[in-house]
């Protein structure tokens, strides 16, 4: 009898981490002229903890894992495909300036060099209309969903959780009509 109460606390917490994380990762997706078309954005990511390793010159990196995936009844979800974008930031207190680097794949995709840290928080947080999948493998009149997975690093007090590694993620569900 005495388990019970911890086995309860322990799923409550669980249920409660789950609601945060969908809170956390705002997700939404559109099919369109032969591109799926992916925005995402990480809401209350740039905390002051962040906001201070980023200050100290350590590289901070917001990795975001994106799948294409299709519910199958009775059967684990299939992962039709994925891909992956980094960012990172590296202060540089001499200048006072931030060098930012994106990349996609492991490719880079655009870098910037800034003062302002409107600039840094939007480029680690927000991604809008990303292409970054096709729409030939896609049935039509199907249900499919994207789902990001974000993790920071170093990592944020706010994102550890023992049985997740400290990623949050959420989905955002569209129906394939050509």
């Amino acid at each position: 009898m005495r388990g019970r109460p911890l086995w309860c606390s322990a799923f409550i917490a669980a249920l409660a981490a789950t609601v945060v994380a969908a809170d956390v990762v705002r997700v939404t997706s559109l099919a369109r002229d032969g591109k799926v078309l992916v925005s995402f954005e990480l809401a209350d990511a740039f905390t002051a903890e962040v906001r201070e390793a980023i200050h100290s010159g350590l590289p901070t990196t917001f990795t975001y894992d994106i799948e294409l995936r299709r519910n199958v009844p009775f059967w684990p979800d299939r992962t039709l495909a994925s891909a992956q974008i980094m960012v990172t930031v590296t202060f540089d207190n001499l200048t006072r300036r931030h060098q930012l680097s994106r990349t996609l794949n492991g490719h880079v995709d655009a870098s910037l060099v800034t003062e302002g840290e409107a600039d840094v928080r939007r480029w680690l947080t927000v991604f809008e209309r990303l292409p970054l999948f096709e729409t030939s493998a896609l049935e039509p009149n199907t249900e499919y969903y994207v789902r990001v997975r974000a993790q920071t690093q170093p990592r944020d007090s706010v994102f550890f959780w023992p049985w997740d590694r400290g990623l949050v993620s959420a989905n955002s569900n569209f129906t394939f009509i050509p």
